[in-house]
């Protein structure tokens, strides 16, 4: 114990209050890239979330709480975006009582658009070496799997979680990880936050696949 852990604020609050200083720069972000689009921030994540569903589209209350908002809100800005050209609403091919929400050719060139924006946040992300961004990259991992088992956010398509992912299985400290739908090896800084392919292991799977990850996660921290 010294005199500044008397003095000091909880180290996680303080974190707290670090990433609510970089969320402030990162929600300034989207509102100007949104308004380069001619949208506001929610149906720019609206459509960029879309985006990612591919052909099969999604339903209205797996946006609404993607997005975190009521789904009247996600209605209107699900509406707003159909307006424009960039959704479109068909039947659900697993339901023809409901509608399925998918991106048309429009949206998807108004999201590659998007793509190409540099943000500050992610100018200043890059000004990280590439030791420091994939060991950020895990931590944040590590964050989102702790909120989603807490319940506190909708489950995300995360690797570490895929019934397709074999965590540390190589002796490739650069390529440790195995993708079984690509078949092929992969290291940490290809951890991908939304996969397309994710496919979500059964709960022991995926708690075993997450032990290891875990546990052997330090031991093959990039040097």
């Amino acid at each position: 114990m010294t005199p500044f852990d008397a003095l000091s604020t909880p180290l996680s609050r303080r974190l707290r209050e670090g990433l609510d200083r970089i969320g402030a720069v990162m929600r300034a972000d989207q509102w100007g890239v949104a308004e380069e689009a001619g949208l506001t921030p929610t149906q720019l994540h609206a459509l960029t979330f879309i985006a990612g569903r591919g052909d099969a589209g999604i339903r209205l209350r797996a946006v609404a709480e993607h997005l975190g908002v009521t789904q009247p809100t996600a209605t209107d800005s699900i509406a707003a975006l159909v307006r424009k050209g960039l959704l479109t609403k068909l039947a659900d091919p697993k339901d023809a009582r409901a509608v399925a929400i998918r991106i048309t050719p429009a949206g998807c060139d108004v999201v590659r658009a998007i793509g190409l924006a540099i943000t500050s946040t992610e100018r200043a992300l890059e000004s990280l070496s590439a030791k420091e961004q994939s060991t950020l990259l895990e931590l944040v991992i590590k964050t989102i799997r702790a909120l989603q088992e807490a319940k506190a956010i909708p489950p995300q398509r995360l690797c570490v979680t895929c019934r397709h992912f074999r965590a540390y299985v190589h002796e490739n400290a650069e390529l440790p990880h195995h993708c079984a739908f690509v078949d092929a090896a992969f290291g940490g800084r290809h951890l991908r936050l939304d996969c397309g392919e994710h496919d979500e292991a059964p709960p022991e799977a995926r708690h075993a696949a997450w032990r290891a990850f875990d546990r052997r996660a330090e031991d093959f921290a990039p040097g």
